[in-house]
């Protein structure tokens, strides 16, 4: 690639006009599947692409078992197609966004651990924002939207490496989780290790922000956003903004935290106070030690309630950031030239089976996460699809809404279709993966429209799990072993073997 910038933006701006000259003369060709504004574009189309921490589908559109309050993604949802059964590929944010963000598994990006970065791996890969750069747009970074620590230095025109975005004057006050009576701690419950003692006495805590949150960096994520979208709307433009809630520790305004009184939170039918494998279930099946809430502690009824509870308030303070950034959009009157797209890198389980993280999860709350796509004009706005999609499919996505030409390699499936009919023929499976070394798969599992079906270790050697997630939304019933099973658990393991290798070459 050129190292003048001028010359680069000149041989790339060619490229994208024989793209868009090529994907004009098949127009008729994929016109059941393009929305009809993609299909006309006056003017290219931005991308608004909003991404979320540890977010689970704990939405009211999602049907938030808890009641969350999440007035603005909902207003989204109801303008765009809600993908009802989204899931990550990994439990863990870096390889969860590694692998949304190049359109590869996470055994082809080779990160499988937070402390990787994909470019050490695979250097001549092309991140979503570098395809839209390459094609001429502005891309503009506020937030998270890579891991932390880790940015693309080919992704972004402004925003990218490490953001000056911090804590101004008194961004709030600390909580400490009140204590309650705990169960005695089972003996299979492993020790926390040194670096978890240290980091114990954080997660136990509640941050209360004052006012609308003014000194917090999501606040100012959003702001950059608005700034943002006053400087380029004038220009073609994919904007990332990664909020960092709810991620640990839980944090809100109060007037946030007034919405979810604790006590009237109800547990989830599976809550224990420490981590705890069912019977039935593969021990693999669930890390004895929690990463993000309650390290090294079980966790009492009233406290769970209330750590739940900021979670929730963690989430209506990120729909209202999100709330923000899109009523600008509508003031600047960019709302029908703009891809609205709203993400999360991965799940969370608050209580489920004693567990509070996600590391780890290949249950379905682990790893099933929210997604809404607005696209302008696309015929199946307002509805909501129920099939099984990943978020590895909006790579291909954005780039066939916005007739960008792709790299080869990309893994995933556009959704175009389902933005169109959003009931349409789909049968395309989601699968997620975990490793506990950063070098080995341990687990995988694969979502159908009905099961799930998860192996530990190769073959499933360490165990293995199905669940009817109709007839058993809360997974408590291994039917992996169930003889009538054996030809569906035969087909999806021969899915799963086929999906890639256990171990990554070196």
């Amino acid at each position: 690639m050129s190292s003048n910038p001028n010359t680069n933006t000149r041989r790339l701006s060619r490229r994208s006009f024989l793209s868009n000259a090529a994907s004009t003369a098949f127009t008729g060709a994929i016109s059941s599947s393009l929305p009809a504004r993609a299909l006309e574009p006056k003017k290219p189309l931005n991308v608004l692409f909003f991404m979320s921490d540890d977010m689970r589908v704990e939405l009211g559109s999602y049907g938030s078992q808890f009641g969350a309050r999440t007035p603005n993604l909902d207003a989204l949802a109801r303008r765009g197609v809600r993908f009802d059964r989204n899931y990550c590929q990994f439990p863990l944010c870096g390889p969860s966004r590694a692998s949304l963000l190049t359109g590869r598994k996470p055994t082809s990006t080779g990160i499988l651990g937070n402390r990787g970065h994909f470019r050490d791996v695979h250097p001549e890969l092309v991140s979503l924002p570098q395809l839209f750069r390459e094609h001429g747009y502005a891309t503009l970074r506020t937030g998270k939207i890579f891991h932390g620590g880790v940015d693309d230095p080919k992704a972004w025109t402004e925003g990218g490496g490490n953001e000056n975005l911090q804590s101004i004057g008194n961004p709030g006050k600390t909580k400490q989780v009140s204590r309650g009576p705990v169960p005695p701690q089972p003996a299979n419950v492993k020790p926390p290790l040194p670096l978890d003692i240290q980091q114990a006495p954080n997660s136990d805590r509640i941050v209360v922000l004052e006012g609308y949150g003014e000194g917090h960096p999501d606040y100012q994520v959003a702001d950059k956003a608005i700034e943002y979208l006053n400087r380029y709307k004038n220009q073609p433009f994919f904007l990332g903004c990664g909020f960092s809630k709810p991620h640990s520790p839980p944090t809100a305004p109060q007037r946030f935290l007034d919405l979810y009184p604790a006590k009237k939170i109800k547990l989830p039918h599976d809550f224990a106070a420490w981590p705890t494998v069912p019977e039935g279930i593969p021990p693999a099946a669930i890390r004895m030690l929690n990463a993000d809430l309650f390290i090294g502690r079980g966790a009492s009824e009233s406290e769970a309630r209330e750590v739940i509870a900021a979670y929730l308030a963690a989430i209506s303070w990120a729909d209202w950031n999100v709330g923000r950034v899109v009523r600008e959009l509508d003031r600047l009157g960019l709302r029908d030239q703009t891809v609205i797209v709203f993400v999360a890198d991965h799940g969370y389980q608050l209580g489920e089976k004693g567990k509070w993280s996600k590391a780890g999860s290949l249950f379905e709350m682990g790893t099933r996460v929210p997604l809404i796509i607005h696209a302008p004009g696309a015929h199946g706005n307002g509805k909501t699809s129920f099939h099984t999609v990943q978020s590895l499919d909006l790579y291909p996505t954005l780039a066939e809404l916005c007739r960008l030409e792709t790299p080869g390699g990309l893994q995933g499936n556009s959704l175009a279709p389902l933005l169109n009919r959003p009931s349409v023929a789909w049968t395309h499976p989601a699968f997620s993966i975990w490793s506990e070394d950063g070098k080995t798969v341990h687990g995988t599992a694969i979502r159908q429209e009905q099961w799930r079906y998860v192996e530990f270790g190769e073959g499933g050697q360490n165990g293995r799990m199905l669940f009817d997630l109709q007839a058993d939304p809360s997974e408590s019933h291994n039917l992996a072993h169930d003889p009538s099973k054996q030809a569906l658990v035969a087909s999806l393991s021969r899915q799963i073997a086929e999906y890639g290798p256990l171990a990554l070459s070196t």
